[in-house]
């Protein structure tokens, strides 16, 4: 299981409320909130999170900032799980 974890005070200032509020597609393994308010994202694995940032970057309207930010803390959290 892969957990990507955006903190609602990060450079996103995505929080579980504005995931919501935004209408944003879930992972396929669904979300979860933390403590502050944080949304953590649940994957089988690094594909997975992958396939859901391309979803991601094609959304219309509002979700698309939203929808950006949350490929940036995704690519982010990959990056340095890696490295």
């Amino acid at each position: 299981m892969l957990r990507i974890n955006i903190p609602s005070d990060g450079p996103s200032k995505i929080n579980f409320s504005t995931f919501w509020n935004y209408l944003l597609p879930v992972p396929p393994n669904g979300v979860a909130s933390a403590v502050n308010n944080d949304v953590v994202l649940l994957f089988d694995n690094e594909e997975q999170a992958a396939n859901y940032a391309d979803v991601l970057k094609h959304l219309p309207g509002s979700q698309q900032k939203m929808g950006k930010e949350l490929v940036n803390a995704i690519d982010h959290d990959l990056l340095t799980k890696t490295h």
